[in-house]
């Protein structure tokens, strides 16, 4: 079932909160030990939110937007008196006493909270391999990765645990596993939504979005976690819209821009295929296709990772056994640092720190951060020059489909890669989203993926729902 088709049934009292929670947390029960798309599961408290919700219901009293609808979040994003580790042994007992913005929004719209899904140790990953408690598996083919870093969030929802969830998306987070487990990953614009309470990766570059079913939910989930919050100061002054609103109108005289940069060496052909398939459907729709240049996009990848680690390596510094994360005493300050970090942080979470750190040292500065942060201005303007000439900017998600666990663990670099399509949105700050748009011989979801111009998620949800409603209508 879609959120909407959930909160229609509760609305017209088909269901209770109770029998719905229920129902997921039976699927939970059933398959999250094969798939470990879950690290807690909080029932208890949900099944509390649920009856509270009956029982209000019940007595005829005004519920909020998402009443009675269970909601996963990933484990980075803080949620009070309930563990929030970032799949990091330095975190593994650490509970925040306090919620994060979008968790209170969501509390405040009467979602249920059903707990929290793993993911690569604090987001630094592909595939969900990363995590200190053991790897998620797509729920597709479970010898495969399901994407990540949020592939706990979006394994969640493909497996029918939860019908939304949260992730962070700092260079595709959201959208790749979004695209590799077959739902919809919707990446708003850098501010749209407050980052307070998410555990810091990349400041810069850090965005909670959403993983939903289909498109719609995903503007009415956006909906509700959108808008300004003086507790963080990137966050704009822009409220959030009524995307749910507008979402099933078409845009007219829609120009969609397909940079040629994105169809090169190194693109599956079954991915190509799809994505093709998906702009011809675009221009039965009657919208124009443009040919547009990126031409700065293949320098994206070093950029990213220049800057996501060296601002990672400042963010983690506080993991040190004494301000935050877990201890182990040694016989000076020095070693307790080295026990403690060494002990607490996954081998790719000390690799980043290390690039990080390196990239930020004396004499390196100038020659690599710097010069990386030249080049995200540059990438930048290549966004808005295209944007002078369309619309929306469409092309694959990622480049293939989810390849088997283990296949990429010791080389980095072709990890790294699985992120060259989405991380040019996150440097640029655009919103951006992946919507399932066909399968490969094998049965692997394929994704495509829609960026719009900054702050315009209402222009890039109503094109992918057009996209969307086509696909779901063929045989």
């Amino acid at each position: 079932m879609t959120a909407v088709l959930c909160l229609q049934r509760l609305a017209r009292r088909e269901i209770s909160a109770s029998a719905l929670l229920d129902y997921y947390l039976t699927a939970i029960s059933s398959r999250n030990r094969e798939l470990n798309a879950f690290l807690h599961v909080d029932e208890t408290g949900a099944r509390r939110q649920a009856q509270a919700i009956d029982h209000r219901r019940a007595k005829g009293e005004r519920l909020g937007p998402l009443a009675g609808l269970p909601v996963a979040i990933k484990d980075n994003i803080c949620t009070a008196n309930i563990p929030t580790t970032c799949a990091s042994r330095i975190l593994k007992d650490y509970i925040p006493p306090y919620d994060a913005h979008v968790v209170n929004r969501l509390r405040e719209a009467d979602a249920v909270i059903v707990g929290k899904t793993n993911l690569d140790e604090f987001a630094m990953g592909s595939s969900t391999e990363n995590s200190a408690f053991g790897p998620t598996r797509n729920p597709i083919d479970p010898t495969r990765i399901p994407g990540g870093s949020s592939g706990g969030s979006a394994c969640a929802v493909a497996a029918d645990f939860v019908p939304v969830s949260l992730g962070s998306d700092t260079g595709g987070s959201v959208r790749q596993p979004a695209a590799l487990c077959g739902v919809v990953g919707l990446k708003p614009s850098y501010g749209r939504v407050s980052r307070y309470g998410l555990v810091a990766f990349g400041s810069s570059l850090d965005v909670v979005g959403t993983l939903t079913t289909d498109v719609a939910d995903a503007a009415l989930v956006l909906g509700v976690i959108a808008g300004p919050d003086p507790r963080d100061s990137t966050c704009l002054r822009e409220s959030g819209e009524d995307y749910f609103a507008t979402v099933e109108q078409p845009l007219t005289d829609l120009r969609v821009g397909v940079p040629r940069e994105f169809f090169a060496a190194g693109l599956d052909s079954e991915v190509e295929q799809a994505v093709r398939t998906s702009l011809s459907i675009y221009e039965r729709l009657g919208a124009k296709l443009v040919e547009i240049s990126l031409p700065t996009s293949p320098h994206a990848l070093a950029v990213y990772y220049l800057v996501a680690t060296a601002e990672a390596s400042g963010n983690l510094a506080r993991y040190d056994g004494v301000h935050y994360g877990s201890r182990i005493t040694g016989t000076n300050l020095l070693e307790l640092y080295e026990k403690s970090r060494g002990a607490g942080f996954g081998a790719e979470v000390k690799r980043r720190i290390m690039l990080g750190t390196h990239a930020l040292s004396s004499g390196y500065r100038d020659a690599y951060y710097l010069k990386a942060l030249k080049v995200r201005r540059l990438i930048k303007a290549d966004y808005d020059a295209a944007f002078q000439r369309c619309d929306v900017i469409a092309g694959p998600t990622s480049p293939t489909t989810a390849f088997a666990l283990g296949e990429r663990a010791n080389d980095p670099l072709a990890m790294y890669l699985a992120d060259i399509y989405t991380i040019g949105a996150n440097l640029a700050g655009l919103p951006a989203l992946s919507l399932p748009c066909g399968k490969s011989q094998a049965g692997l979801p394929i994704g495509f993926q829609l960026t719009a111009p900054v702050l315009q998620e209402e222009r890039l949800l109503r094109a992918a729902r057009m996209l969307e409603r086509q696909l779901r209508a063929k045989p």
